[in-house]
C-alpha cells in the first residue's frame, strides 16, 4: 500500500469511537481540513515524536489551528482503550483526538487511508508494531492534499498544513 494517496474521506466508511467515547466517522471530519496520523501509544519513538511535532505546527499556525481536525488513529486497538488513547493524546496539544476500535474497524481504516501496519513479536512475548509513519492531510471536503513525512522540518510542514486550510474555500460543500 505504500505509495498509494488516501482514498477520499466522502468514499470511506470506516466507524472508530474516539478517545471520550464518542462515536466517529469519516463524516466526523467532513467539513474541516483534517490532519490524521496513525500509530500506537506504546510507541518508544515515531508516534511520541510526530504527536510532538504535530503540537509544534499547530503552536506555529496561532489560531488557525482551530479551523483543523486533527486526529491519531491507533494500529493497536488490543492495548489502546478508548481510556489509554485519553490519557495518551493528553500528553500533547489539546486539538488532537485519540481514535481507537475494534481490530476489524482499525484494519478498515487503515484501508482506506493507505496505511500499512503489522504487529512484530518481541522478546518475553511481547509485541511492537510497525507502521506507516505519514500525517495525511484533506481539505474541508474531505479530499486528500498532502502528506508529511516523518521528522519534515517544520519549514516545510507547516506551509503544507496552510495550504490543506486554503484548500478549504474551494474544497467547501
Amino acid at each position: 500500500m505504500d505509495g498509494l494517496r488516501p482514498i477520499p474521506l466522502h468514499s470511506m466508511s470506516f466507524r472508530l469511537t474516539d478517545h471520550e467515547g464518542y462515536d466517529v466517522d469519516p463524516e466526523t471530519l467532513i467539513g474541516h481540513p483534517s490532519m490524521v496520523f496513525f500509530g500506537f501509544t506504546f510507541c518508544p519513538d515515531v508516534c511520541p515524536t510526530t504527536l510532538s511535532d504535530i503540537s509544534g505546527w499547530l503552536d506555529a499556525l496561532g489560531p488557525e489551528a482551530q479551523a483543523l481536525n486533527v486526529v491519531f488513529i491507533t494500529i493497536d486497538p488490543e492495548r489502546d482503550t478508548v481510556e489509554a488513547m485519553a490519557e495518551y493524546v493528553g500528553y500533547f496539544h489539546p486539538a488532537i483526538r485519540g481514535w481507537t476500535g475494534s481490530v476489524e474497524q482499525i484494519s478498515r481504516a487503515a484501508e482506506e487511508f493507505r496505511v500499512r501496519w503489522e504487529k512484530i513479536p518481541t522478546e518475553g512475548g511481547d509485541y511492537t508494531m510497525n507502521h506507516t509513519a505519514s500525517v495525511f492531510l484533506f481539505n474541508s471536503a474531505g479530499r486528500f492534499v498532502s502528506a508529511i513525512d516523518y521528522h519534515e522540518p517544520p519549514e516545510f510542514a507547516v506551509p503544507k498544513i496552510r495550504r490543506a486550510l486554503q484548500d478549504k474555500k474551494e474544497g467547501t460543500k
